[in-house]
């Protein structure tokens, strides 16, 4: 599996970016993409994730400002993150766990994108 992110970039507080996550390869049955950010002296976090039945998890920080959506024939994902805070600075990868664990990332990592914010 692999995956292919884009988006991302330098943005003022208050603004939008949206993050796309494509998968190729072979993907058998349920699983769950998402996104983990890793800002600078910090420890990579979750974001946000999905499952291929639809049900999203947020992390409480960016619950009301961030959606996850995916389209399951494209095997895609996307973050669209609104109301950007200079703390949303982080670099964004993307992740892909077969099942439907949502607690933890699985072994396929997209490569990370920048998101600067500044304020």
């Amino acid at each position: 599996v692999q995956l292919q992110a884009s988006g991302g970039g330098l943005v003022q507080a208050g603004g939008s970016l949206r993050l796309s996550c494509a998968a190729s390869g072979i993907i058998f049955g349920s699983n769950v993409m998402g996104w983990y950010r890793q800002a600078p002296g910090k420890q990579r976090e979750l974001v946000a994730v999905i499952t291929s039945a639809g049900t999203a998890n947020y992390a409480d920080s960016v619950k009301g400002r961030f959606t996850i959506s995916r389209d399951n024939a494209e095997n895609t994902v996307y973050l669209q993150m609104n109301s950007l805070k200079p703390e949303d600075t982080a670099v964004y990868s993307c992740n892909l766990r077969p099942g439907v664990v949502v607690t933890m990332p699985g072994p396929f990592w997209g490569q990370g994108t920048q998101v600067t914010v500044s304020s």
